[in-house]
């Protein structure tokens, strides 16, 4: 069996290195995390850009090396067809890999605003107006699939897309975004998967040493 490694960075502020473990975990990967040196200067642009591709998450699995999270769900996709990393359906695995790429893609004014951070909780955070359309965009992106397929995830069972939106869900409770019933029902239902507890976990005991991040947007 090919070896596997995983590399990240910081567990309390990486988003896109929560997604890349996430989808690891869901496939069944049998993996090693390795982290960067959080004082190494690409690593830090990693988290201050907030880009999906200038470092991190890597997967290096035997003679396979992907990067970027889209690219990894879709290598893990298919190495683990079996894992239900996407929906059955074609039209429905259309429609998750929409979501899952407008999330990848998009949302820019979201990061930049409302940058993830764990341990931080901000009650009367208030959202700048150019931050604002993203929060609605992606309640509504919620909404359709909830309703859609019936939930309890956004496409019935978990999917690349839940993984996708995970690090959203840690956002809207670090800044207490309101929402309505039904959705932060999902919102507690990612936050309490047993996956994002173990990675709160090694969040809560890594070091505060990222002192940029730390400043309110």
């Amino acid at each position: 069996m090919a070896v596997a490694t995983l590399t990240i960075s910081s567990k309390n502020y990486s988003s896109w290195s929560l997604r890349g473990w996430l989808l690891c975990k869901m496939a069944g990967l049998d993996f090693t995390e390795a982290s960067v040196d959080m004082d190494d200067t690409k690593a830090r642009q990693e988290l201050l850009l907030l880009s999906p591709t200038v470092l991190v998450p890597r997967l290096t699995h035997g003679a396979v090396t992907v990067w970027d999270t889209l690219a990894i769900a879709e290598y893990l996709a298919e190495i683990a067809p079996n894992a239900g990393l996407l929906p059955r359906d074609q039209a429905t695995r259309a429609h998750c890999r929409a979501v899952s790429g407008e999330m990848h893609s998009g949302f820019y004014n979201l990061r930049s605003a409302l940058p993830m951070n764990l341990k931080a909780r901000h009650e009367k955070f208030k959202i700048f107006s150019g931050a604002r359309p993203d929060v609605e965009h992606i309640k509504a992106i919620w909404t359709e699939c909830l309703d859609k397929y019936g939930g309890p995830y956004l496409f019935g069972e978990l999917s690349i897309a839940d993984a996708m939106y995970a690090p959203v869900c840690t956002r809207f409770r670090t800044y207490a975004v309101p929402l309505e019933p039904k959705l932060q029902a999902y919102c507690d239902l990612i936050l309490q998967w047993p996956l994002m507890q173990e990675w709160f976990a090694g969040a809560m005991a890594e070091p505060d040493e990222i002192v940029e991040l730390e400043v309110e947007f």
